[in-house]
């Protein structure tokens, strides 16, 4: 009964430490404070965009006007997403998306720093009302509306004067939705939605993409003078260069990079970071490839968990019986 005992008192205060102790420690070591000083509280909106971090991000700061114009303009997101979209006219409009949005053509230059995105698998990993608030003004889709003194200036800002009407917003949506939404790899959604700007080295990834096979140092050194000059570029418009996310899922919480991922200003005040828009969906893609990336040991060792744990379930009981029997004549 002793030694039932002591396993008892050592599994309280082992869980104790691992959700409470642990928990509460990170909380303190990361937390959320305004320009007063005072906590404030991020909340997650499970990957559905609204405009309310927004707005509330607006209204603290003061800035009522902002907050009404973000507002109006998110109802207005709400309502386009009301409507019934033509498949067939939305791959019509689709097609002036193509000049800049395709995996052969990063346009970098074009962009001011940043490739723009492909879109081929666009449907599977970004938010429908996400899509349709960034063809409507993508800087204040991205949040990222205060780098800017005129939206327009964003580099996709004439995107709103090409495709201006509700109707047609609703309709290359729908096509998008409809036929860019084949199944993705995570290794595919992280290249579309974050490699862009931000490297993988543990995976061997640069913001060029994987990087290739070189048949001589030649050539290897070409490449890596490609990759600094895009670096370079990227710096010049994000203001900084973005982090190597090789060890992001281990270095931050889940809870973080998930409020992070939805809305960067929440966790990074005034940062150039624009908001993804990923889907709940998209998300877990980039989460998995994430782990892997920051943990490729992972699979191995919760495999073996189960074994170890069934090798030391074994050896208490026979510990047990062992000092059973030694003990047996002893009172």
């Amino acid at each position: 009964m002793r030694e039932l005992k002591i396993f008892s008192v050592v599994v309280f205060f082992s869980l104790v430490t691992y959700y409470l102790v642990e928990p509460y420690a990170h909380h303190e070591m990361h937390k959320k404070v305004d320009a007063n000083g005072d906590e404030i509280h991020v909340s997650f909106n499970n990957f559905k965009y609204d405009g309310s971090a927004d707005i509330e991000e607006a209204l603290r700061a003061g800035d009522k006007e902002k907050a009404e114009s973000k507002k109006a303009f998110w109802a207005e997101v709400g309502s386009i997403s009301t409507l019934e979209g033509d498949v067939v006219r939305g791959e019509e409009i689709f097609a002036n998306c193509i000049g800049c949005h395709t995996p052969e053509s990063p346009r970098r230059a074009l962009m001011g720093g940043v490739s723009a995105p492909s879109l081929e698998h666009a449907g599977a990993i970004y938010d429908k009302d996400y899509l349709i608030a960034v063809i409507k003004d993508p800087a204040i889709a991205s949040n990222i509306d205060h780098k800017f003194e005129d939206t327009t200036m964003h580099p996709m800002g004439s995107i709103k004067y090409m495709i201006s009407e509700d109707q047609r917003i609703a309709d290359v949506v729908a096509y998008i939705m409809q036929e860019k939404a084949s199944e993705v790899t995570p290794d595919k959604a992280f290249e579309d939605a974050c490699l862009r700007c931000h490297a993988v080295r543990y995976k061997k990834s640069t913001i060029l993409g994987e990087v290739p096979k070189f048949k001589s140092q030649k050539e290897e050194l070409a490449y890596k003078i490609d990759v600094i000059d895009a670096t370079e570029e990227l710096k010049g418009y994000m203001g900084s260069t973005p982090p190597d996310l090789s060890m992001i899922i281990r270095a931050r919480s889940a809870d973080y990079l998930k409020t992070f991922i939805e809305n960067p200003q929440s966790q990074l005040a005034g940062t150039a970071m624009p908001r993804v828009g990923l889907s709940q969906q998209g998300y877990d893609k980039i989460e998995e490839y994430l782990i892997e990336s920051g943990d490729p040991s992972r699979a191995k060792r919760e495999a073996l968990g189960p074994i170890v744990i069934g090798f030391f379930v074994i050896f208490t009981l026979l510990a047990f019986l062992w000092k059973k029997y030694q003990w047996r004549d002893l009172h």
